[in-house]
């Protein structure tokens, strides 16, 4: 069962060292309250496991991050996320060439399991660039090659919602709920941050496939209105494209993303107005 904490809690959580999963995919859903509270609390050499959008540009430029394993960085509307560092060794980049070694790893962590098997085909370069993911002859008459990619341990999951109880049940009313149960279920522990905290008969409104956690699975709940920033939370909100826009020109240059940083942390930007419930 879930403990419900104020947002300003989140950064204590954190600590040198941590793999972090990061729920959403590109530049939706994305948990930019909670990621702030992760910049705010200094914790760095993270592992970030996430399918991409502007939290693994936002670490990076932190210096936060040191190792991404990601099926994909993009913010949509903008292809690729200006504020991501070049291939320079400042980061190291763990990127499978589609979504699927990443989401294997992931599930199979989920699932118990230290080892997950896929068949060579669906490789692509899966292989190329992942030193820890290998290959293995099947033990049975058909003698295929296939890939073994090693489970993932998270050490936390961040996840955003549109509604959760107070004891953790968190529901996704839109329609791509993709990534977050999986991150989830992989770690340690889960935080969830939510538009609305609600009387847990709320709940039962919507299809019973709309509660992607239930409490057992959650360890920390916090309301965050607004908390998916200026990435999109269907149908609660769209993506705020000019929030984006300004986000990925703060890339142009070091003193514009120290400006951009600030006000992030401050809550005075377009993101954390978001979040203030104002207009957008």
């Amino acid at each position: 069962m879930a403990a419900l904490r104020s947002i300003e809690e989140v950064a204590g959580l954190f600590r040198d060292g941590m793999t972090v999963g990061i729920g959403g995919w590109g530049s939706r859903r994305k948990p930019m309250a909670l990621l702030r509270e992760l910049v705010r609390s200094g914790a760095r050499d993270l592992t970030v496991v996430t399918f991409g959008g502007p939290d693994a540009g936002i670490l990076c430029a932190t210096g936060q991050a040191s190792r991404i394993v990601h099926g994909f960085v993009s913010l949509d509307s903008i292809p690729i996320d200006p504020t991501s560092p070049p291939h320079d060794g400042a980061v190291r980049w763990r990127p499978p060439s589609s979504t699927r070694p990443c989401w294997s790893r992931v599930c199979a962590r989920r699932r118990g399991a230290s080892l997950r098997g896929a068949p060579q085909r669906d490789r692509l370069d899966a292989v190329t660039g992942n030193p820890e993911i290998l290959t293995i002859v099947s033990p049975y008459d058909d003698g295929e090659t296939l890939v073994a990619m090693p489970a993932i341990p998270l050490d936390i999951a961040l996840v955003h919602v549109e509604q959760s109880d107070r004891v953790g049940n968190a529901q996704c009313l839109g329609p791509d709920p993709f990534f977050d149960e999986l991150m989830a279920r992989a770690a340690t522990r889960t935080v969830v941050s939510a538009e609305r905290i609600v009387d847990t008969e709320q709940l039962a409104a919507a299809h019973p496939s709309t509660l992607i956690l239930n409490r057992t699975e959650t360890d920390v709940v916090t309301s965050a209105p607004g908390g998916a920033g200026f990435t999109a939370l269907v149908p609660e909100y769209p993506r705020d494209e000019a929030a984006q826009r300004e986000y990925a020109d703060s890339a142009r240059d070091a003193q514009a993303w120290r400006r951009y940083l600030e006000r992030y942390l401050d809550g005075d930007d377009a993101v954390s107005a978001a979040e203030g419930g104002e207009a957008r």
